[in-house]
């Protein structure tokens, strides 16, 4: 896959997290204002909300995983020369990629028996497994993102969209 490529796949991955940023907030606004003003409520609003905010945090873990944007500790990094510094990096990523490869390999198990049990929402006796099955869509994206950050870690530094990475002294 050619860098540029490789970009617009992490920079697509980007717009459908943000996407469902925009989604989990039209929810939470459209059912506060009919409920507040119109004494309406969306039937399975509740439940429909919340698998979107579940969708979100697993499609945002793929967002922020490449670009590192999550939350990091980088008392020893920041004392350290680059070239550990790299080190540490590397070996950080390589443990978010088990962990997130551990954790999507358990959410298929979730989609999988949600599917099999035939689970409902309560109002609209809708199918919840295609929520599950999207967020498993995002935990996938972020083993793939975190699969690319390792690989332009040890291999080329300089691709990162990073500003803590540096390239190799």
């Amino acid at each position: 896959m050619k860098r540029a490529s490789m970009d617009r796949f992490i920079d697509t991955i980007e717009w459908i997290a943000a996407a469902f940023v925009g989604i989990v907030a039209a929810n939470i606004f459209i059912a506060v204002l009919l409920r507040n003003i119109f004494s309406y409520s969306i039937p399975d609003s509740f439940d429909i909300g919340r698998m979107l905010l579940g969708i979100l945090i697993f499609w945002g873990i793929a967002a922020t995983s490449y670009r590192g944007g999550h939350i990091t500790v980088d008392l020893v990094w920041a004392n350290v020369g680059p070239r550990y510094q790299r080190w540490i990096d590397v070996f950080a990523t390589l443990v978010l990629l088990f962990v997130v490869t551990v954790q999507t390999w358990t959410l298929f198990d979730k989609v999988y028996g949600t599917y099999n049990d035939n689970v409902a929402t309560f109002d609209l006796g809708m199918p919840t497994w295609p929520f599950f099955a999207v967020a498993w869509a995002g935990d996938v994206s972020a083993v793939l993102l975190i699969a690319i950050r390792t690989w332009r870690l040890i291999f080329h530094p300089d691709q990162i969209h990073d500003s803590k990475i540096t390239a190799p002294e």
